[in-house]
C-alpha cells in the first residue's frame, strides 16, 4: 500500500453510542484533544444531530467539526419497548459503510478514530482506513473488568440463573472472589447482566463481546484515575497493554478547558432556576435525587422514593424527567400528597446542569443510580452518596462506592426498596451527630483532593492524557508503517 502522508496534524473522528451516556464523556475527551491542537470530527447519528447541534458551546469552533451518519431506524423502533436493542443492532448492520465513506471525504484526512462502548463495529472502520483506534469504555474499571469476566461467569456455571427464585433464594449472594485485581464480592454485584435465566440472553452476550473487543483497539481510554482503582488497574494492564486513565473527565474538562455548563448533549432543557434556588439554602443541607438519563421506576418505586424524601423533612431537588416512571410518565406521576407535603422544602425539575448542582455548597449528599458519569461528578465535587443501583455496571460502582476497604462515601439501599430506609440512609449520610455520616464526608473530600490532584499538571490523570495526545501525533516513521499495512 502507498504510505500515508502525515497530516499537518492528527485528526480523529469520534463516534459514540448514540445515548447521552456514551455521548457527554466522548464530547468532552473530544474538547480535551482539540484543546491539545488535536483536528476532531465528531460523529453523531442524524437523529441527535440536530440536538447536539443546538445546545453544544462548541458549536462554530475552529478545528471542531459535527457530521451524521443514519441510524436505520424508523420512527416506529423509537417508541417501542426494546428501542435501545433495535438501535445496537441497526447501528452494526447499516452504519459501518457510512462511517467509512464520511472519514473518506473529510479533509484533512483521519489519523485515527475514537468510539466508545457498544459501537465495536466501528472498529471495523479503522481498520479499513488503516488508521489506529481507541476505545473510551464508559464505566469504571472495576465495572470494565467484571463485564470481561461475564463470560467466565457463564462458562463456570455461576450464569445463567436456574430459575426465577435464584433472584430472590439468597444466590446473588454468592461470593466472587477469583477475579484478580478485586476484593471478594457478590454475585450480584457484577452487573445486572448476570440476573437472567435465558440462556442465550442478548444483553449477556453483547456486553460479553463489547469489551472483549477492546482488545482489538490500540489504546483502552477510561474516565478513572489511578488512585481510585489501583489493583484493577493493574489486572487490566496486564491484558491490555495501553491503558489511559484520563478521569474524572468533569475535573479535566474544568481544569483544561472550562466549558460552562452547556457543554454536552441534554435531552431535556436544563433548568436554570435550580441555581438561584440552591442559593437560597444552608451550606450541605439540600440533598439532590437523580436517576440520570435511562432509569425507569415503577409507580411502587417511585412512591418509596417520594415518601422516603418527605420523612427526611430536609430540602431536597429532585430530577424527575419525561419518561422516569413506567408508562412514559414524570413529573404527573408523583402522589399529589406527598407534593403538598414537601412543597416548602423541595425543587422538582425536569433536568438540571448536573456538575454545576453536585459542586453547589449547599448539596450535602446524592441519591443516585449509580451510573459512572454520576457517580466520578460525585467524587469530584466531595459528596457522599446514597445509591440505588439497578442496571449494567451500577451494582459495581455502588459496591465500591459503599465499601468501607475500598472508597467509603455512600450507602447503599436495599434491593427491596422501603421509604423507611431511604429516610433513614439520608439521615445517616447527612445528619448532624452521625459518626459514620461525618466518616463519608471526610471519605468523601479525601477523593476530592485526590481527583484534583490527579487532573492537574503533574498528576496521573493529567499525565494520561499527555501520554495519549502525543501517542495521537503520528510521527512520521509510524504513520508510515501503518500506512504500509
Amino acid at each position: 500500500m502507498e504510505e500515508i502522508k502525515r497530516a499537518a496534524a492528527p485528526h480523529a473522528m469520534l463516534f459514540p453510542f448514540p445515548c447521552s451516556g456514551h455521548i457527554n464523556p466522548t464530547l468532552k475527551l473530544g474538547e480535551l484533544l482539540h484543546s491539545r491542537g488535536v483536528r476532531v470530527t465528531f460523529v453523531n447519528t442524524e437523529h441527535n444531530h440536530e440536538r447536539l447541534l443546538r445546545r453544544s458551546a462548541l458549536r462554530g469552533r475552529e478545528g471542531f467539526r459535527f457530521e451524521s451518519v443514519p441510524d436505520g431506524l424508523e420512527n416506529a423502533d423509537r417508541r417501542a419497548p426494546d428501542k435501545t436493542v433495535r438501535l445496537y443492532l441497526s447501528l452494526r448492520r447499516s452504519c459501518r459503510a457510512p462511517l467509512v465513506a464520511l472519514a473518506r471525504r473529510l479533509v484533512p484526512r483521519v489519523t485515527c478514530v475514537v468510539l466508545s462502548g457498544l459501537v465495536s463495529f466501528a472498529l471495523g472502520v479503522a481498520e479499513e482506513l488503516a488508521v489506529p483506534s481507541f476505545v473510551l469504555w464508559g464505566t469504571s474499571a472495576c465495572g470494565f473488568l467484571c463485564t470481561l469476566r461475564l463470560r467466565q461467569l457463564r462458562q463456570r456455571g455461576y450464569t445463567p440463573l436456574k430459575d426465577e427464585s435464584y433472584l430472590t433464594n439468597g444466590y446473588l449472594d454468592t461470593p466472587i472472589d477469583w477475579i484478580t485485581g478485586m476484593p471478594p464480592v457478590r454475585l450480584g454485584d457484577i452487573s445486572s447482566f448476570v440476573r437472567t435465566v435465558d440462556p442465550t440472553s442478548f444483553a449477556l452476550r453483547v456486553e460479553e463481546e463489547e469489551a472483549n473487543s477492546c482488545a482489538k483497539a490500540q489504546g483502552l481510554i477510561l474516565n478513572t484515575f489511578d488512585e481510585l482503582e489501583p489493583d484493577v488497574l493493574d489486572a487490566l494492564r496486564d491484558e491490555f497493554p495501553r491503558v489511559y486513565t484520563i478521569g474524572p473527565l468533569a475535573a479535566a474538562m474544568h481544569l483544561r478547558v472550562n466549558p460552562g455548563p452547556s457543554a454536552g448533549l441534554s435531552l431535556w432543557e436544563e433548568d436554570a432556576s435550580c441555581m438561584a434556588w440552591l442559593d437560597a439554602r444552608q451550606a450541605g443541607s439540600v440533598l439532590y435525587v437523580s436517576f440520570g438519563s435511562l432509569a425507569v421506576l415503577s409507580l411502587s418505586q417511585l412512591a418509596e422514593f417520594a415518601w422516603g424524601l418527605a420523612g427526611t423533612q430536609r430540602p431536597f431537588l429532585w430530577v424527575v424527567r419525561p419518561g422516569l416512571v413506567a408508562g412514559d410518565r414524570g413529573m404527573e406521576a408523583l402522589p399529589s400528597d406527598f407534593l403538598e407535603e414537601t412543597e416548602n422544602r423541595r425543587l422538582i425539575v425536569e433536568w438540571c446542569a448536573q456538575e454545576q448542582v453536585l459542586r453547589h455548597p449547599a448539596v450535602g449528599g446524592f441519591l443516585t443510580h449509580s451510573g459512572w458519569n454520576s457517580t466520578t461528578e460525585s467524587i469530584w465535587a466531595g459528596v457522599p452518596m446514597v445509591c440505588a443501583p439497578g442496571f449494567a455496571d451500577q451494582y459495581i460502582n455502588s459496591r465500591y462506592v459503599c465499601g468501607e476497604e475500598e472508597w467509603g462515601i455512600g450507602l447503599r439501599l436495599d434491593e427491596q426498596l422501603r421509604r423507611e430506609q431511604v429516610a433513614a440512609h439520608v439521615e445517616e449520610l447527612m445528619g448532624e451527630g452521625s459518626k459514620k455520616g461525618e466518616e463519608m464526608k471526610r471519605n468523601a473530600a479525601k477523593w476530592k483532593a485526590r481527583a484534583e490532584a490527579a487532573t492537574a499538571p503533574g498528576g496521573s490523570a493529567h499525565e494520561n492524557l499527555e501520554r495519549l495526545f502525543e501517542v495521537l501525533r503520528l510521527d512520521e516513521e509510524s504513520d508510515a508503517e501503518h500506512g504500509r499495512r
